[in-house]
């Protein structure tokens, strides 16, 4: 190889997360409903009968599949597939900030319109239940916010000998910020309220 070849294919190359080819990539929608003359947030609860998170509450959302066009068309299908309405209900649909677990998991989030609850047949194997939270609570309620300390804890076997410090390595450690969103009976948390907080802080601005 030389440096042309090289040059070549660093100019072709598009900036990304790097090793994002190892994470789990999927797509939300925080839907907007316009409801007796207010804007309302729908939210759903996960079926009890899923592996996986049972009962929390989230927002319509899934897996990028390969068949998928963008993020965005990611995010419609699984609302259309999850709520039970047609692609032509959601209308004006807008990026927002990506996130980046810990988990190693990239969730593109979006925002959009609803236009009618009317022909909503919510998927009874995704969706327990769903129901709507007035966005003027949310824009008068700040969230509670709580801290969970991350620590590197090296696999047995690390190669210490090849580290300078060896065992006494300072380890950087960081903490995640769980937001908690309490309405009535229902609480808001996770990756869920972190996109919410994100969304009302852009409106907010």
């Amino acid at each position: 190889m030389n440096s042309k070849d090289i040059l070549n294919k660093v100019q072709k190359h598009t900036p990304s997360i790097l090793g994002n080819e190892r994470f789990t990539k999927s797509s939300v929608l925080l839907p907007l409903i316009r409801k007796y003359d207010d804007i309302y947030i729908l939210f759903e609860v996960r079926s009890y009968q899923l592996n996986r998170q049972p009962g929390e509450i989230c927002f319509p959302g899934g897996r990028i599949d390969k068949t998928d066009t963008s993020e965005q068309a990611a995010a419609i299908r699984e609302t259309t597939e999850e709520l039970g309405i047609q692609e032509s209900e959601i209308t004006d649909v807008y990026p927002l900030d990506y996130l980046v677990s810990p988990s190693g998991m990239i969730v593109y989030s979006h925002v959009g319109w609803i236009d009618s609850l009317n022909n909503m047949n919510p998927n009874p194997q995704e969706v327990e239940e769903v129901f709507m939270v007035p966005l003027s609570f949310f824009m008068t309620t700040k969230p509670d916010v709580y801290h969970i300390d991350v620590k590197v804890k090296p696999q047995e076997g690390f190669p210490f000998d090849l580290i300078t410090g060896g065992k006494d390595y300072d380890w950087r450690t960081g903490k995640i910020d769980e937001y908690f969103y309490v309405y009535e009976d229902k609480v808001i948390w996770g990756l869920t309220a972190k996109i919410l907080s994100h969304f009302l802080e852009l409106i907010r601005s």
